[in-house]
Parts: C-alpha cells; sequence; structure tokens
C-alpha cells in the first residue's frame, strides 16, 4: 500500500469513526479488521478504552472448523461468533465500525451474521 493510499484510509477511517462516537451515546463498538487472509472482530468499550471482546479466524476453534480465514464463510463464521460471546457476556446493542472499508462482501457477511444472531446495531 502506497503511502498515498494510506492516508486516504486513515481519513476514512477517522471519519466513520467520528460519526460513530457522535451518535453512539454510551454503546460499544464492533471493530471490523480484514486482511487477505484472515478477518478479525473487535467489542471495544471507548469510554474506557478497552476491548471487551474478540474473535477472529486466527482463533484455536475457528482453526479446527475451517482451513480458510478469508472468504465470506469465514466471515460468517466470525460474525455469529461475536455474537454469541457477545450475548454471553450480557452486551445486546453495540455499533459497527466497519473503519475504512465500504459495507460490502466480507464485512457486511460478518455484519448480517451478527445481526442474525441477535447483536442489535
Amino acid at each position: 500500500m502506497s503511502l498515498n493510499n494510506k492516508k486516504k484510509d486513515d481519513r476514512r477511517k477517522k471519519r466513520t469513526r467520528f460519526n460513530l462516537k457522535k451518535n453512539s451515546g454510551s454503546r460499544p463498538r464492533l471493530s471490523v479488521y480484514r486482511s487477505n487472509q484472515h478477518i478479525y472482530a473487535q467489542i471495544i468499550d471507548d469510554i474506557n478504552g478497552k476491548t471487551l471482546l474478540s474473535a477472529s479466524t486466527m482463533d484455536k476453534e475457528f482453526k479446527t472448523k475451517k482451513a480458510f480465514g478469508g472468504n465470506i464463510s469465514a466471515a460468517q463464521e466470525i460474525g455469529s461468533l461475536i455474537a454469541k460471546l457477545a450475548k454471553d457476556s450480557g452486551l445486546k446493542e453495540v455499533v459497527f465500525d466497519r473503519g475504512p472499508y465500504i459495507y460490502h462482501g466480507r464485512v457486511k457477511a460478518l455484519a448480517e451474521a451478527a445481526r442474525g444472531n441477535g447483536l442489535v446495531f
């Protein structure tokens, strides 16, 4: 990634986070990061600056089920896993932070799987 593209990504990420923080109230943030090989999801409490929950295709639970973490089925699996973890810990409502990524493909699949398993955003 060139330096110019990195600056554009940072600008998109800051703009998205600014709008989320403005409208979120005190709800935690479901942040998504995707690489070519893996996808990661975290639920972050911005008030205290702590990560409450996380799930990724690097986890041992995922590695035993699937071989590759860079596709839509892996993103759906991580979305349902993070929703289940949130439900077990008592979280029901979050704000979805897509970061610099457009709401399409793996990011959309993760979000819809999390919604389908009871997470509200």
